[in-house]
């Protein structure tokens, strides 16, 4: 029991890492606010566990971070895991493309921890510590990725945002750390090998790059969440901490 009394809210926890990471934290013995923009993908996972509570929440949407805010001012830990891959080189990246890239990838973020941070201020005061993990990638500032100029470019900005949050909030209590996972069998990873020319060359070629010779599952990065999420990592802050099968080796 880890996560023992303490309040965790995840965004995007409808599937893939977030709901890996919600159910995992859930067990962990943690209250989980498990928020989606697609209620329905959110059903199944409020019975799974008595400790998961569900709210609709769209990241876009700066009203509606402001309402959830308000609704769990007292945050212990608060993972962004809400995301979005565009697939293509800066020649293929339109400005509504990049705009949107930014908006989701990177935007929303700065509003949640915006929003939510003055009550885990708070709440660090009480306990002495509060957690904060931004969903980033290993393409970003780690390393650069064929087709990845938007993805890359606002993870690496991720990076940066948790970063400065570290630095601001340290003597404060509050912890900030980017996780920068590899390439993880996903709904979405999903769709975009169906989506390819060679659906079949596609995956292979997502295997290739794995040192490991496979994919991640999301079992294999929901356990850095719950440390980066714990007292455990007390003394962790600030770091870009790469779970990636060692592909960046």
């Amino acid at each position: 029991m880890r996560l023992e009394g303490k309040t965790i809210l995840i965004t995007a926890a409808g599937q893939g890492i977030g709901r890996a990471a919600a159910s995992a934290c859930a067990a962990a013995g943690a209250q989980v606010v498990a928020t989606d923009v697609n209620s329905a993908s959110l059903e199944s996972l409020a019975a799974e566990d008595r400790r998961i509570r569900i709210h609709r929440l769209d990241v876009m949407d700066p009203d509606a971070i402001r309402a959830a805010a308000k609704a769990f001012p007292r945050l212990d830990g608060l993972f962004n895991c809400a995301g979005f891959v565009h697939h293509g080189t800066v020649l293929d990246l339109t400005d509504d493309d990049w705009a949107f890239s930014l908006n989701l990838n990177v935007t929303s973020m700065v509003r949640m921890c915006r929003s939510f941070l003055p009550g885990m201020l708070a709440r660090a005061e009480e306990v002495g510590t509060a957690s904060i993990l931004n969903m980033a990638s290993m393409a970003s500032s780690v390393k650069g990725f064929p087709f990845r100029a938007a993805y890359g470019t606002t993870k690496a900005a991720v990076i940066g945002l948790s970063k400065a949050i570290a630095v601001d909030f340290v003597k404060q209590g509050i912890r900030c750390n980017a996780l920068c996972p590899g390439t993880v069998d996903t709904p979405s990873l999903r769709g975009r090998i169906a989506s390819a020319p060679d659906p079949v060359r596609a995956e292979a070629d997502f295997v290739a790059r794995q040192p490991m010779g496979r994919l991640a599952t999301v079992d294999d990065i929901a356990p850095m969440v719950i440390y980066l999420l714990s007292d455990e990592s007390r003394f962790v802050t600030g770091q870009a901490c790469l779970v990636d099968g060692g592909v960046t080796i």
